[in-house]
């Protein structure tokens, strides 16, 4: 089970559902750089196990020691992984106040 109900390979939220409206639209592709920083973030908080580049620029993610590696297909998906995992402890967080 993963640490993030929902968010499993392929998710994707309900075309039907609401849409959530980003305030900064990119203008721009994540690079490594980027993904690395939040890499980082993800397994310094503790929201992530693990976050490794692979050599064919693919990142391998883990949620916990136990879980699964799932195979993110370069840095736009590794973003868009912290930036699930950011909206699910932000609603989380603002249901249990």
């Amino acid at each position: 089970m993963t640490r993030w109900p929902g968010l499993l390979p392929g998710h994707r939220p309900d075309p039907g559902g609401p849409a959530i409206r980003s305030r900064n639209s990119r203008t721009s592709i994540p690079t490594t750089a980027e993904a690395s920083a939040w890499a980082e973030v993800l397994v310094r908080r503790h929201l992530l196990h693990t976050a490794l580049l692979a050599p064919n620029g693919q990142w391998l993610v883990q949620s916990a020691p136990e879980a699964p590696v799932r195979v993110l297909d370069g840095p736009a998906a590794l973003v868009d992984l912290a930036a699930q995992i950011q909206h699910h402890t932000r609603t989380t967080r603002n249901h249990t106040r």
